[in-house]
């Protein structure tokens, strides 16, 4: 039962930019959104593998939080290449703040303790087991009828 969610992302983004704004695509700084955090999920017999791609990100600019039967993993990263010359004075200055996140359900039965996560090259790799909810059997409950 892993769905993305689709909260902050535009489904329509890339189809549209390609008819009527395909100059907007050529000013991402180098670092086009579409590309961050693309996901791989395979499902096994006991759970769900997910593979994110995070490009230029180190481990401390990662988080994973579980919140309501929600995985959001969320990146930020500050890039700052500064140039100057023999006096002192800038040639160049570049920055670069970025951030990006993402929603996954995996259902309310789904503890922080079930879900395995590895950072390496560039890629983060969370496991998370199937949960079925756990079924509340109604129990009956009887009222004293006095008389």
């Amino acid at each position: 039962m892993l769905m993305p969610s689709i909260f902050g992302e535009n489904l329509f983004d890339d189809f549209f930019n390609d008819f009527t704004r395909p100059a907007k695509s050529l000013m991402r700084y180098n670092t086009p959104a579409s590309s961050v955090m693309k996901t791989d999920i395979k499902e096994t017999a006991t759970g769900y593998e997910l593979d994110i791609d995070l490009p230029g990100y180190k481990k401390s600019d990662v988080q994973a939080e579980l919140k309501d039967g929600y995985l959001t993993i969320s990146a930020s990263t500050t890039k700052d290449d500064s140039e100057k010359n023999k006096d002192g004075q800038y040639i160049r200055r570049e920055r670069y703040y970025g951030a990006c996140s993402r929603s996954f359900y995996v259902g309310e039965a789904v503890t922080q303790d079930d879900i395995r996560a590895k950072f390496e090259d560039g890629i983060l790799k969370i496991s998370v087991p199937k949960k079925e909810p756990k079924q509340e059997v109604e129990e009956s409950r009887y009222i004293a009828i006095e008389g």
